[in-house]
């Protein structure tokens, strides 16, 4: 397994509004990411605050989407917006010494800002595929790829992305 990693975050049930968008581009994603030896990590989130009824544990609205391509035992739940808050994904990374991420999921103003922000001032490389993060308002995605270049990220398709490694 390289240095790298696909992560892929909250791609499940409970999110509705627009991630059957991106649903064929993360599993391309996904594809791309096996074939360069990148361990491929899924994020789920799990609500615990009382009186909402999304992402709650067990049900299926907390599972991941059935359209996502699943390649993995690497599965991982959060119950804040950054991943990292996840312990069991924090430590995966350090015993895999995983350095550099490519970003892909939902929601682009919520959990993928936060993860790669937090991701960024940790240190790591954080490269975001365009294509494949989506957002409840997509009139604030060209706001959030432009925050995420601000703070540090690498922002660019899967093409992009692709046709960069066959060029190395």
């Amino acid at each position: 397994m390289s240095r790298k990693a696909l992560v892929v975050i909250d791609i499940q049930n409970d999110i509705t509004k627009h991630y059957r968008d991106i649903i064929d581009n993360i599993n391309s994603a996904v594809d791309w990411a096996m074939k360069q030896a990148m361990a491929v990590i899924y994020i789920k989130h799990n609500n615990l605050s009382a009186g909402t009824r999304t992402f709650k544990p067990g049900t299926k609205g907390a599972e991941l989407a059935p359209e996502l391509k699943i390649v993995s035992d690497h599965i991982f739940v959060k119950t804040k917006a950054n991943a990292l808050t996840s312990e069991e994904f924090s430590e995966f990374i350090r015993a895999n010494d995983i350095r550099e991420f490519y970003i892909t999921g939902a929601d682009a103003t919520a959990c993928v800002k936060s993860t790669c922000f937090n991701m960024t001032k940790a240190g790591y490389a954080v490269h975001v595929i365009s294509d494949c993060v989506t957002s409840y308002d997509l009139k604030k995605l060209p706001e959030m790829l432009a925050y995420y270049v601000a703070k540090g990220c690498e922002v660019r398709t899967l093409n992009e992305y692709q046709n960069a490694e066959t060029n190395e």
